[in-house]
């Protein structure tokens, strides 16, 4: 899976992830965006965190706390946090 992520520069205010940065937050919803859209379990949207993860500047988005806003974001309570 593979998704792009488009920075708003517009000014519009990204919710907080918990990630170091606003483009950092932008990166990570996008993948919430995505993931809603599309209907995407926990897992692929993890493997999307982590696929974002691997790149230097947004190796937080394994953090716990931005997992966890994630998962509570997609309202995923139906499908267990670790697996």
């Amino acid at each position: 899976m593979s998704i792009e992520i488009e920075y708003d520069l517009t000014g519009t205010a990204t919710p907080d992830y918990g990630m170091f940065s606003e483009l950092g937050n932008a990166a990570v919803h996008a993948i919430v965006v995505a993931a809603r859209a599309n209907k995407l379990t926990w897992a692929q949207t993890y493997r999307a965190l982590h696929q974002l993860s691997e790149q230097d500047q947004f190796g937080e988005a394994m953090d716990t706390e931005v997992r966890e806003i994630v998962y509570s974001r997609l309202d995923y309570k139906d499908e267990p946090f670790y697996f």
